[in-house]
């Protein structure tokens, strides 16, 4: 990677997250620049689809993009020519990126999530396609370990989701599973219109952390499998994450008024454990926890990983399928805006 194309990455990630900058620093340095490129890649598509006036079109461009970058052609950004040197050093199984392309299109498109599998789905293209996509920067190709990322891909998911309900319902998005609303008889577009940290919001809150936890707890023997070196930089990922859960606790999972975050001496104190904890599992016997099966939500990441040729014409037909979809979307977006 070229080196101001690097530092325009890392800029991006300090100023977009500021809990994966601080795990960061404990990555050694090969493995930090791949992943400080591919999570800003990944951020500055997220951001282009969220804050977009044409979602849909957002998502379209990105899918352009892709294709310029595993060509070798990357669009002229600091980003994209970023992406595509990590695409050709590591040889990124395509199907992780357009997995995150899918959950982008589903946002493009509005959709909500009726369960909490469904959103699990969701999590896993948004978030554990990232984590499986940073096991590749790692060399790591191995099942177990790739499931356990996955696991920890979804949990971040999740407490991202139980952070920002109140922001995104001021958005017009909902997250949180609309079977949740119907089994408390409430209405989801009246809590859209009028977003307050009531009784059943902070239930629903609770529910995602709850979650959120069981599956940060199954993640960490994923951790034992990677190289020693990344241990403690992948501990303070899931810390940071995980201590934005403990500080809505604190605050009676009222995520509606206001954001949970964690302070600088906070990081630094969850820093310190990482390195701590990834000590210790060195010297650990292996839980047998690292053998518990993927998630149904995430089995496909791990087998894009594991083994790259494996129905992948079936999953680009998929994607392109979902593509199809928003593109008829956004022409017809395009119509109204046209005709009003």
């Amino acid at each position: 990677m070229d080196a101001a194309d690097l530092a325009h990455c890392r800029a991006a990630i300090q100023e977009g997250s500021y809990s994966f900058h601080a795990a960061s620093r404990l990555l050694p340095g090969e493995v930090r620049d791949a992943a400080l490129a591919l999570y800003a890649f990944c951020r500055i598509a997220d951001d282009e689809v969220d804050n977009g006036i044409h979602k849909p079109a957002a998502v379209l461009r990105l899918r352009e993009r892709l294709d310029l970058a595993y060509a070798g052609t990357p669009i002229d950004a600091p980003a994209d020519r970023a992406f595509a040197a990590i695409v050709a050093e590591y040889d990124m199984p395509r199907a992780l990126p357009e997995a995150l392309l899918e959950g982008l299109a589903w946002d493009g498109m509005g959709r909500r999530y009726a369960s909490l599998g469904d959103l699990r789905a969701y999590s896993a293209r948004v978030a554990s396609a990232v984590g499986a996509m940073m096991c590749v920067l790692m060399r790591i190709r191995d099942r177990h370990a790739l499931a356990r990322a996955c696991d920890l891909g979804v949990a971040m998911q999740l407490t991202n989701i139980a952070r920002d309900v109140g922001e995104d319902a001021r958005a017009g998005r909902l997250y949180l599973p609309t079977d949740w609303f119907a089994d408390q008889r409430r209405d989801a577009e009246a809590f859209l219109a009028d977003p307050r940290p009531d009784p059943g919001i902070r239930r629903m809150v609770k529910r995602l952390l709850f979650e959120a936890d069981r599956l940060y707890w199954r993640s960490e023997p994923g951790i034992g499998r990677l190289p020693v070196s990344v241990r403690p930089g992948i501990f303070a990922a899931r810390y940071c994450y995980a201590a934005i859960g403990s500080r809505l606790r604190r605050q009676d999972f009222d995520s509606v008024t206001t954001r949970a975050f964690t302070t600088r001496p906070h990081k630094i104190a969850l820093l310190g454990l990482s390195v701590a904890r990834a000590a210790t599992q060195t010297i650990l016997p292996e839980s047998p926890v690292i053998y518990a099966p993927a998630l149904p939500e995430t089995q496909f990441l791990v087998d894009a990983a594991a083994a790259p040729d494996t129905a992948r014409a079936e999953w680009s037909d998929r994607v392109l399928g979902v593509l199809g979809q928003l593109e008829a979307q956004d022409r017809m977006q395009r119509g109204l805006d046209h005709a009003v």
